[in-house]
């Protein structure tokens, strides 16, 4: 919720009304992504540019559908379309988790929709409070600086391995050497670059 609120905060200091803003809470629902967005958003950013940043940041969620596809197959095509809105970062850990030490559990999907909804509703929550409180403020208070504190916050903690730690070096190199690059493409890059770098040292490992 802390993190929604952060989310909620930096899309209504980067310029976006807050009806657009907590729309694009309930249709993305990746909190990464929206805040990477709503920084290229305020730097007038093409679209195109944009959509292909959140994709290379949302690529981790090809994995973890992958990994849960074993766990959820033979449902109808209605469900796994829910099941897929209401996968996120802490909804994959708890229950692959669970599927992993159980794996002839019944009731897979009732447990994973009760974390999904759960933590989906907590987020919206979370997210228009950050919005209410970011339209209430005054715009002279430049709270720009939320977006990359809340990345940093994020980063520092998966910083526990070789693959991590060059990923997080790499981008950030490159994100700063492509600074001066019109319409953010210096980000775009960097997430590119991170994730080619990771992958490489995570083989040699």
């Amino acid at each position: 919720m802390p993190f929604g609120m952060v989310v909620g905060v930096a899309m209504v200091a980067a310029g976006i009304p807050p009806l657009p803003a907590m729309a694009m809470s309930i249709i993305v629902y990746a909190g990464a992504s929206m805040l990477a967005a709503a920084q290229m958003l305020a730097a007038d950013a093409p679209l195109a540019v944009i959509v292909a940043t959140a994709f290379f940041i949302n690529l981790r969620f090809m994995m973890y559908s992958a990994s849960m596809r074993p766990h959820l197959r033979g449902l109808p095509r209605g469900q796994k379309l829910v099941a897929g809105y209401l996968l996120a970062d802490n909804v994959y850990g708890v229950s692959i988790a669970r599927f992993t030490e159980h794996p002839d559990m019944d009731g897979k999907l009732a447990y994973y929709l009760g974390g999904g909804l759960t933590i989906w509703l907590a987020w919206q929550v979370a997210v228009a409070a950050g919005i209410a409180v970011g339209a209430s403020l005054p715009a002279h208070w430049r709270l720009e600086f939320a977006a990359p504190l809340a990345f940093i916050a994020l980063t520092v903690p998966f910083l526990r391995d070789r693959a991590m730690v060059g990923a997080a070096i790499a981008a950030g190199v490159v994100a700063v050497a492509g600074a001066a690059l019109p319409a953010r493409l210096g980000l775009a890059a960097a997430a590119v670059v991170g994730i080619a770098a990771g992958m490489l040292l995570g083989r040699k490992s």
